[in-house]
């Protein structure tokens, strides 16, 4: 019997209900809705100006879990496809967008399997941002159906956690005075981590299942880019950017702008 991957068994467990867990951190759709419509580009922030002017451009979120980032693009005149493997991502995103009174096409299924026939070079930016990479044992594949589906021109923008802060320190502590750092991790692992499925401290639900991780290096992933076929524009390694600023001098997340060569 054949075995499952990592990517099935991290698919299967996202494919249990979000939708509740949604409504628990954000609120009922017609709730969310109103803190989007008031400055989607502050819902989009710190990757919008990355976007520049997306009115009328045609944009891809793969992985777009519950479309707060597609609507916000959506209301400021982009057209919007989100690639998705949740049904319950699919049906919050779907009600905040009629809630906010736009338009977005919500694709449910795997993102390496995205039909080519109907979107193969039709999208100007593609993005994915925040707690993506990790779900994939090899990213060259994800990052070659990224180029795939932009056109000419087109741009790629990643943005996601720093491994520094994933795959190297452990920070303790809820406030600076008494916030510890320690370096207890080993950058170089190639290792699978099992973790708790990010929606799982929201549901009301008990999700005993894991994820199972792999903790890329940044060099790792921008010779994936390039090797994907990716000209880098752009790489930014960003510290903390909440207001409560524990972290100053560590890199928090990472951003990346890339083009077709």
């Amino acid at each position: 019997m054949k075995s499952e991957s990592n990517e099935d068994i991290n698919n299967a467990l996202w494919q249990k209900e979000t939708y509740n867990a949604y409504v628990n951190k954000y609120g009922v759709p017609t709730e969310a809705a109103q803190k989007i419509m008031k400055s989607p580009e502050k819902i989009l922030h710190p990757i919008y100006p990355y976007f520049e002017n997306v009115r009328e451009k045609k944009i891809v979120n793969l992985m777009g879990s519950m479309g707060q980032k597609a609507v916000a693009l959506s209301l400021l005149g982009a057209h919007v496809t989100v690639i998705d493997i949740s049904p319950g991502n699919k049906q919050y995103a779907t009600e905040l967008a009629e809630a906010c009174d736009c338009e977005i096409e919500y694709i449910i299924g795997d993102v390496l399997k995205v039909d080519l026939e109907k979107y193969e070079g039709t999208a100007d930016i593609v993005f994915a941002e925040m707690g993506i990479i990790h779900y994939f044992q090899d990213l060259k594949p994800f990052f070659q159906m990224a180029l795939k589906l932009l056109g000419q021109n087109g741009k790629f923008i990643l943005r996601d956690f720093h491994p520094v802060s994933t795959k190297l320190i452990t920070s303790r502590g809820s406030t600076a005075k008494v916030r510890k750092h320690k370096v207890t991790g080993n950058y170089f692992s190639t290792e699978l981590e099992e973790q708790e499925v990010a929606f799982s401290k929201y549901s009301d639900e008990v999700v005993l299942e894991k994820v199972r991780l792999r903790k890329w290096t940044l060099g790792e992933v921008i010779t994936a880019l390039a090797q994907a076929g990716f000209l880098i524009n752009e790489l930014k390694e960003e510290q903390n950017l909440s207001s409560e600023v524990f972290d100053q001098g560590i890199p928090k997340t990472f951003t990346v702008v890339c083009s077709k060569l």
